[in-house]
């Protein structure tokens, strides 16, 4: 990292702070057109965005890339548009004087960086930019260094559709993301690890700049006693082999009744070579994005071998478990696991599934709270008490009740963690106001009384202030 593209960095940023402060505000017609030019980017560049990921990874499923990528986006960022002039409008709130008005209203930030990562390399750049334009903010974007030709890819296509005071974007490895994290933004939003969050937060800090931080962690699932089992491991392995385990939403251990591990591993079993008759040649299953982290995963599975846990393999028997050249990885369980493993220490990011049994189900939602907060949780079983019993107690980003990762489509709710997993949230209205200054506004009465109440002499008010704690 040069001090030259420190520079540049630092000029870029303040050429952009300046444009948008002698733009003024953007109107709803301008935002509208910002978030259509992002549904058009993505629309007329499907093919070519959902191929340079594939690349990126070795091969990645298209129908996955189509669905997480490409169409959840652009529903994303038509609900903005739809509901934008809702969100804009000023919002009146209660004062002590009926003839004061009292107002909140939302204003751009100004300048917002955004780091995103390679997993889902659209989706994870442009929602967040959905809550960004919606705000009336612009943007400097920092795409993932793993995912080199998506990056590019999107620098190019960024440049046709948006000026350069809109919408830049920041080539570079980790040293420019680096630099990048301690710019004087508005605001940033970072997408990765906690342990990148915790350097992206200090550099933040430097400078005062707010920010957003969705960061993952060992989200659970919890299986009760009373559970439809089919129903909890297949919902709960669909989503530990969409995009081979790479999301921060996806499971990242099971707690279940020890009396029916044997169960759920048979069924889990069916269901992987149901759906996955083969691994290695299936254009269905993706690839792990590269080579450190596919041994990385194969690291935690011999640790936690060699450490006693038994190691199942969910796939067909006719074709090896992993391939480095390949870079796929079966799905496979981890059956008891204990602290000492590295699977239950890091974020597994892969097919890889640890179990752990239980014998009650307080001494499950025990084992959850000793830990840090999860950016999801998910519990299936058919009690409602249960249920209750459950979301009451334990803390994380979202809850899912009888499936696994439902609530990051629905763009009405909002998409954060907490403590360790993250901090702040967007998605629909939830990223508009994360990116918007809620200003407090008040138009003071021709009575002025709350002024008037402040104005010496006091004895007499004093005598009445003392009256009123008697009330």
């Amino acid at each position: 990292m040069t001090a030259t593209i420190e520079t540049e960095l630092q000029q870029r940023l303040q050429d952009m702070k300046k444009q948008h402060l002698t733009a003024g505000p953007a109107d709803l017609a301008l935002r509208q057109d910002r978030l259509n030019r992002c549904i058009r980017l993505i629309r007329e560049n499907h093919r070519k965005l959902t191929d340079a990921m594939s690349e990126d990874f070795g091969h990645r499923s298209p129908y996955q890339a189509l669905v997480a990528d490409i169409l959840t986006t652009i529903n994303l960022l038509k609900d903005a548009i739809e509901q934008l002039p809702q969100w804009m409008a000023s919002e009146k709130v209660s004062a002590p004087d009926p003839e004061m008005q009292a107002t909140i209203m939302y204003q751009p930030l100004g300048v917002i960086g955004v780091i995103s990562p390679w997993n889902f390399p659209i989706n994870l750049a442009f929602g967040p930019l959905a809550g960004v334009f919606a705000a009336g903010n612009t943007a400097m974007l920092k795409p993932s260094e793993l995912t080199p030709r998506t990056s590019d890819l999107l620098a190019e296509l960024v440049g046709k559709y948006f000026g350069p005071d809109e919408l830049t974007v920041v080539l570079g490895d980790a040293s420019v993301g680096q630099a990048f994290s301690a710019l004087p933004f508005d605001h940033l939003v970072f997408t990765g690890s906690t342990t990148v969050g915790k350097h992206v937060m200090r550099a933040a800090a430097e400078n005062l700049v707010p920010v957003t931080l969705e960061l993952g962690g060992k989200s659970p699932v919890m299986i009760a006693e009373d559970a439809d089992l089919t129903k909890a491991a297949e919902r709960t392995l669909t989503v530990k082999t969409f995009n081979s385990g790479q999301i921060c939403l996806s499971p990242d251990y099971v707690l279940m009744p020890e009396t029916r591990l044997d169960e759920f591993i048979d069924i889990s079993r069916r269901f992987i070579q149901t759906g996955f008759p083969q691994i290695q040649q299936n254009t269905d299953y993706t690839a792990i994005i590269s080579p450190r982290h596919f041994d990385r995963l194969v690291g935690l599975l011999d640790d936690a071998q060699k450490k006693g846990a038994q190691i199942i393999y969910l796939g067909s028997d006719n074709e090896p478990a992993f391939d480095a050249e390949t870079r796929k990885i079966a799905p496979h369980l981890v059956i008891g696991v204990t602290e000492d493993m590295a699977i239950m220490q890091e974020e597994i990011f892969g097919p890889l599934l640890p179990v752990k049994t239980y014998t009650n189900e307080q001494e499950a939602i025990d084992y959850i709270n000793t830990h840090h907060k999860p950016l999801a949780a998910y519990y299936f079983g058919e009690n409602t008490e249960k249920q209750q019993a459950f979301t009451h107690g334990t803390t994380s980003g979202g809850l899912v009740i009888n499936d696994v990762m439902t609530h990051v489509s629905v763009d009405t709710l909002p998409f954060g963690g907490v403590g360790h997993s993250g901090m702040g949230a967007y998605h629909g209205i939830h990223g508009f106001r994360q990116f918007s200054h809620a200003r407090a506004v008040v138009v003071q009465s021709d009575a002025g009384l709350s002024n008037l109440r402040l104005r010496a002499p006091y004895q007499e008010k004093q005598t009445q202030a003392e009256a009123l704690l008697t009330l």
